[in-house]
This record gives C-alpha cells, sequence and structure tokens, in this order.
C-alpha cells in the first residue's frame, strides 16, 4: 500500500502547479486511466467474446486495486507513518471522509455534502448511459437471433428407426432457442439497472474510492461505446467488400 501511496502522492505532486488541493483527486483519476489502459487488451478481448474467462478477468483484477485505494485512504498511517492522502480534498471534501461524515458537516448541501452529491450525480448519469446502451444492445442480439434464417429441420433423409428420435431433437433445439432468446430478453432487463448498485457502494467508501468507481465505470461504458463502433465499422467495410466483388 505504501507503494500506492507514493505513486498518488507524486502524482498529486505534479498536479499541484495547476489544480492546486484539488490535485490528489485528479491523481486519482489518472491512476485509475493508466490501469484501465494496462486492462485494455482483456477488455477487448472480452468484447471479441475470445475467451469466457476474458470478461470476468478484467473486473477480478481491479478488485485488489480498488482494495488498495480504500485502505489507503482509510488508514491513519501507512508504513508506520502518518498518511499525507488524508490531508487532501477535492474542493472542500477530504479524500477520506464519507458520505456519513459529509452529512454531519454541513447536512447534504453543505460545502462537503455538495462535492459528495455532485460525486453521485456523475454516476448515476454514468450507470443510466450504460443501462440504456445495455438494454439496447440485448434488444439488438435477441432481435438478430430472432430474425436468423433457420437451417431446415431435415435435409438429408434419416435412417430407419431414427426418424423420430431425429424429429425429438430437432424440437428439443428450436425449444432451447426460444428459451435462451427469453433468457436474454430478461437479462437485458435487469442487468444493466445493476450498474446503480456502484451508487450505493459510492454512500459508504471514502471520497477517494468513489472517484475510482467513477471513473472505472465512466472508462468501461466509453470503451464499449468504441469497441462497439469499430465493429459495427468493420462488419460494414467488410460487406461493402463484398457487394463490391460481386
Amino acid at each position: 500500500m505504501s507503494v500506492f501511496t507514493h505513486l498518488v502522492a507524486e502524482l498529486g505532486r505534479l498536479l499541484e502547479p495547476v489544480l492546486a488541493q484539488s490535485a490528489t483527486a485528479a491523481a486519482i483519476v489518472l491512476f485509475t486511466v493508466l490501469v484501465r489502459l494496462a486492462l485494455h487488451p482483456l477488455s477487448r478481448a472480452a468484447f471479441r467474446g475470445a475467451t469466457p474467462a476474458a470478461g470476468c478477468l478484467p473486473v477480478l483484477l481491479q478488485l485488489p486495486v480498488f482494495f488498495v485505494m480504500y485502505q489507503a485512504f482509510s488508514s491513519a498511517e501507512v508504513g508506520g507513518k502518518a498518511n499525507e492522502l488524508l490531508g487532501h480534498r477535492l474542493f472542500a471534501a477530504p479524500l477520506g471522509a464519507r458520505w456519513t461524515e459529509a452529512l454531519g458537516e454541513g447536512g447534504p448541501f453543505g460545502a462537503q455534502g455538495l462535492v459528495f452529491l455532485g460525486l453521485f450525480g456523475a454516476i448515476a448519469v454514468v450507470a443510466a448511459w450504460s443501462a440504456v446502451r445495455g438494454r439496447r444492445t440485448a434488444a439488438s442480439a435477441a432481435a438478430a437471433a430472432a430474425a436468423a434464417p433457420k437451417k431446415p429441420a431435415a435435409r438429408v433423409a434419416p435412417k430407419a428407426g431414427a426418424k423420430a428420435g431425429a424429429g425429438a431433437g430437432t424440437g428439443v433445439m428450436a425449444e432451447v432457442s426460444a428459451e435462451q432468446q427469453e433468457v436474454m430478453r430478461k437479462l437485458g432487463g435487469v442487468l444493466p439497472l445493476l450498474s446503480f448498485g456502484t451508487l450505493i457502494t459510492a454512500a459508504v467508501v471514502p471520497l477517494a474510492a468513489g472517484l475510482y468507481l467513477l471513473t472505472t465505470t465512466a472508462w468501461s461504458v466509453a470503451e464499449r461505446v468504441w469497441l462497439q463502433y469499430r465493429k459495427e465499422r468493420a462488419e460494414q467495410s467488410a460487406g461493402g467488400g463484398e457487394r463490391s466483388s460481386l
């Protein structure tokens, strides 16, 4: 944790001439961006569906970083010395403060409370953006699956005694396909709402950890938008090439 504290402190000192007392908060955002840049290849692999584990790895690898961030702004001492990060602020709110503490310093509309309200508002906007895009993506996937051309049930005559089994197998596959479409539809309505769970977490962790959550969540949504855009452009280019060859 002392390495992380030193890194954030040094980044804050570099930004201090421009951002004054909010330099450490900006250093946390910059540190989060660097972490997400390092994880971008895994996120790209997860988007392409390269491996089943690829989608979980970016989230799992961020958990130790978030834990260190939480500890760094919750501990009075780091490496046997006073934690210098606790004295830094984002505007009027200390980076180690929690929302409940801000409520005791002037209420929700006090100087510290307004900083937290701004953080919550930004997280809510990102969560809403993520929810809308998630539902659109799920709806598009379900529509594409429903509109996909289905192969004929039996183009090759089955062997004697196997006709009934083949027919039953075809019916089971059709039924599974319909069930999968229904699951996709339900998940498309529920999963995007999980983004709002970040609001609950941000309300109970230090302000610095809330900044990390906001930055990494916004990065995730923007990253998916960019990857989807690149995918659609590639598909359009491939489609245009096929038409020109015809």
